[in-house]
């Protein structure tokens, strides 16, 4: 397969799904700096047009408003994955990177009580969201000119090893592995590249409960490093840079002394 790479004077199409806050937000805003054109969505507009707000104030020399578009849309709806990428098309006409974001922890809890509510948001969410989007995600860039682009989805190290009482978010995260690998591999025959990226402790709205402390392995409430989500912002920038000609299959950006070699 030949080399394809997007010409700097084309621009580069990304959709971030959960742009709204944490990882998500420094994503967007870290390639809107990069030059990207950015897809932004979550449930709340008001808040993804907060984080063009933003990008815009950092930029104020910058036409964000021709490089950004935000789509109020819901990962776990069908229908609202299908407008989203008909909003894309409409736009755009393509897409070049999906980052696969938006996730979410359900409470903690030993496994005979968590609730059949809990555990299908988990999946809803942390599993058949991905899967929609990467299903249309292929539909798109199996039909555009150049052919190609790149998904990029959010693991976790949870997607390797649990923590206590979270059975649902490590199921979902250990299938999001499985996911990855075999959209990569159906992926080929459409020059679609196909990576994870699993991430440890990177302060955002989602991590701000583990400063009261975290429950370990051997029962004790101990509270763990974190580091800057600038870092795993960069992370995915890197990724998305990439020629199609090559793949970061897996990545593992974390803390570095946090409990992951050696959890337990």
């Amino acid at each position: 397969m030949s080399e394809t790479l997007i010409s700097d004077a084309s621009p580069r199409i990304a959709l971030v799904t959960g742009a709204g806050s944490g990882i998500g937000r420094a994503t967007t805003l870290t390639l809107l700096r990069a030059g990207w054109t950015v897809v932004l969505t979550g449930r709340r507009v008001e808040r993804l047009h907060g984080v063009i707000a933003e990008a815009q104030a950092a930029q104020p020399d910058d036409d964000l408003a021709a490089r950004t578009l935000a789509v109020a849309a819901d990962v776990t709806d069908e229908a609202s994955v299908l407008a989203l990428f008909d909003a894309i098309r409409v736009r755009f006409g393509r897409l070049d990177m999906l980052f696969n974001n938006a996730g979410l922890f359900t409470p903690a809890a030993p496994v005979e009580d968590v609730s059949l509510e809990n555990w299908k948001l988990s999946v809803d969410t942390n599993l058949t969201g991905v899967f929609l989007c990467t299903r249309e995600a292929f539909r798109l860039m199996k039909a555009q000119s150049p052919q190609g682009g790149r998904i990029i989805n959010n693991g976790s190290i949870s997607a390797h090893v649990p923590r206590p009482w979270a059975i649902g978010y490590t199921a979902t995260k250990h299938a999001i592995t499985g996911l990855t690998k075999a959209a990569s591999l159906d992926g080929r025959r459409w020059n679609i590249a196909v990576g994870q990226i699993d991430i440890g402790n990177a302060a955002s709205d989602m991590t701000v409960k583990m400063r009261a402390g975290t429950l370990q392995a051997d029962g004790e409430l101990r509270t763990e490093p974190v580091m800057d989500v600038q870092h795993a912002a960069d992370a995915v920038l890197h990724m998305a840079n990439l020629p199609l000609s090559a793949n970061v299959l897996t990545m593992t950006v974390m803390a570095t002394t946090m409990p992951y070699v050696g959890r337990g």
